[in-house]
């Protein structure tokens, strides 16, 4: 028995959609729809559609469907090495460990070399006066995490997979674009700052290159852990975290940096008698801190743990344990990057040391405190930027899979993405060995001038109650999370008016200009969202007898997308409750 696709209804609605002959592979899993002589044991269906009387639920047909849209090795290795949750109701330390883990692999992107080097920079250049940037800019990383989060547990899809869902084909390829450069940038920068340990480690005997390549190598390495079960290799992420905490633990506690201070830094947001180094430097700790495409990694990692989605309380059970893991994660990162600002503003805020960097960093304590200083802050920066590169490369290839629905083999897409980072870093090492200082600075500013392309996507979704169901934000966070893309693109805007300068010739402005109004139009275009652009559409189209055939087919073709709605059995007491949720949520990502 064949699935009609005329009875297809509309979420919500009683109505049925009528579906337009013409459609692209995003609502078509496959060439041969499904026959109901098909159904799995658990009673799962391949199409959204319901034809001949079958008692078949929506939630019961997205599932299939998402199966079988889901065919690449990447989320089938994924699936298999997924972590059983204990049985049990109310809170369980068990429970939360089983959870344990992915959070932990998000938080390494919050301590790579990167973020470490604007940390000895403003600690070395504005002393304790940016403690507060730091924690403020850490909060609002989890914030933005606890959606991805959310978002994955809620519909079993990462974000890059519901970008190839929502958005038309050129918006997508052009978001794909955006995270590509972001993770080429961030990796730049995590393999330069292995180098550059693996350099300070050996004496200088080894180059900042020839460290390139031995970690671009180790990153293959350390990968094949993952054929020996997910929770090794979480395990070795939880060891390299657990390195960097005890060697930048050992410099604090060496170093004696003032309590009072840092408490003063932490809790006084203000920087008195700050110039333009200084707030080049409290800018470039929000690009540092909030990594673009470390949203879309998180959102495809805690799919690695085994929800029932088709119970509300199941789902609501791992949003409060993955809020927790992650919490917990980055309140530790944000304790190590404390540790570096604070022992750079106490002993290397002085005006003999000029242009802090991570490649002066070791030397200048081997200067001031010895061999057993330079070593153990060397062993540091290299857990951070092994740990970093690895995740790296889980996000190069999570995104680019979730865009492109790809279907290579695991070797091939890691080659691919790591050749893709690879290329430009080798480069880098090789030709700017003398301005790593101000290429890690632009690096920093090409990752906040990302965001957006992370930010408004994940916004937009998790506002969604078509995509989350019950699960969608409250309007407290919509606020709080619109507040703060406002003033990521105030940031963006105000480091190309400090970086762009004055004095320079006509047609660097003239590009400056063009670039600038090309970005501002995209971002704008993420920011009114896919349902209203549809809408714009159709308005343009009637108003000026444009092809409304065309635009209502696309209507239809989104409408068409179901997602897994919350438990059949709980609709009613849902209805009653949608806004008292709603809050308790919003009270849970803040609080």
């Amino acid at each position: 028995m064949s699935i009609n696709t005329s009875d297809v209804m509309d979420y919500g609605s009683t109505k049925p959609i009528e579906i337009p002959p013409k459609f692209d592979d995003i609502t078509k899993p496959t060439e041969n729809p499904p026959q109901y002589d098909d159904i799995a044991e658990d009673g799962r269906l391949g199409y959204t559609g319901a034809g001949d009387g079958a008692a078949r639920s929506e939630r019961e047909i997205l599932e299939r469907s998402i199966e079988l849209n889901r065919d690449s090795d990447v989320f089938d290795k994924l699936k298999k090495a997924q972590v059983e949750i204990p049985s049990g109701t109310g809170f369980s330390f068990r429970k939360l460990w089983a959870f344990t883990g992915p959070g932990f692999l998000m938080s390494i992107a919050y301590l790579d070399p990167g973020n470490l080097e604007s940390d000895l920079q403003a600690g070395a250049i504005a002393q304790y006066k940016l403690l507060w940037v730091l924690m403020w800019s850490t909060v609002l990383g989890l914030v933005l995490q606890l959606l991805a989060a959310r978002l994955g547990c809620v519909t079993g899809l990462n974000l890059a997979e519901i970008c190839r869902l929502e958005y038309p084909k050129a918006p997508r390829i052009v978001t794909w674009l955006m995270m590509e450069i972001a993770i080429i940038g961030s990796d730049i920068q995590e393999v330069i700052g292995s180098a550059i340990a693996i350099n300070l480690l050996s004496n200088h005997v080894i180059p900042i290159w020839a460290g390139v390549l031995i970690t671009g190598a180790d990153t293959f390495t350390f990968l094949f852990l993952e054929n020996y079960g997910l929770r090794k290799l979480e395990a070795l992420f939880g060891a390299l975290i657990t390195t960097m905490a005890v060697t930048f633990l050992y410099i604090y506690i060496s170093v004696v940096p003032s309590q009072t201070e840092i408490l003063k830094g932490l809790f006084e947001p203000w920087c008195e008698d700050c110039g333009k180094d200084q707030i080049q430097q409290l800018v470039g700790i929000v690009g540092a801190v909030i990594m673009p495409h470390n949203i879309y990694l998180h959102s495809a990692l805690v799919l690695s743990r085994t929800i029932d989605r088709k119970n509300s309380e199941s789902v609501k059970e791992a949003n409060m344990y993955y809020s927790i893991e992650s919490s917990i994660a980055l309140f530790v990162s944000f304790l190590i990057n404390l540790f570096v600002m604070a022992v750079f503003a106490a002993a290397f805020s002085s005006p003999e040391y000029v242009d802090p960097s991570l490649r002066v960093a070791g030397q200048w304590l081997y200067d001031k405190y010895g061999l057993t200083m330079k070593i153990i802050w060397g062993i540091g920066i290299l857990a951070a930027g092994q740990s970093s590169t690895m995740t790296g490369t889980y996000a190069g290839q999570f995104v680019m899979q979730g865009f492109l629905k790809i279907r290579w083999a695991k070797w091939k897409r890691v080659l691919l993405t790591r050749s893709i980072a690879m290329g430009p870093t080798i480069v880098v090492a090789l030709v700017a060995t003398k301005d790593l200082d101000l290429m890690n600075n632009w690096l920093n500013v090409l990752q906040s001038v990302q965001l957006p392309f992370a930010l408004l996507p994940i916004l937009h979704f998790t506002s969604d109650e078509k995509i989350m169901g019950k699960f969608k934000n409250g309007r407290l966070l919509k606020i709080i999370v619109w507040l703060l893309a406002g003033l990521v693109m105030v940031i963006n805007y105000y480091l190309v008016v400090l970086f762009v300068g004055s004095g320079d010739t006509w047609y660097v402005y003239l590009i400056t200009a063009v670039v600038l109004f090309v970005y501002t139009a995209f971002v704008l275009y993420l920011a009114v969202g896919p349902k209203t652009i549809l809408n714009l559409k159709l308005y343009v189209a009637m108003r000026f007898q444009g092809d409304i055939d065309s635009v209502l087919g696309e209507i239809a073709q989104k409408e068409s997308l179901k997602y897994p709605p919350p438990n059949e059995d709980d609709e009613d007491e849902e209805e009653l409750n949608d806004t008292q949720h709603d809050d308790s949520m919003d009270r849970q990502l803040v609080n």
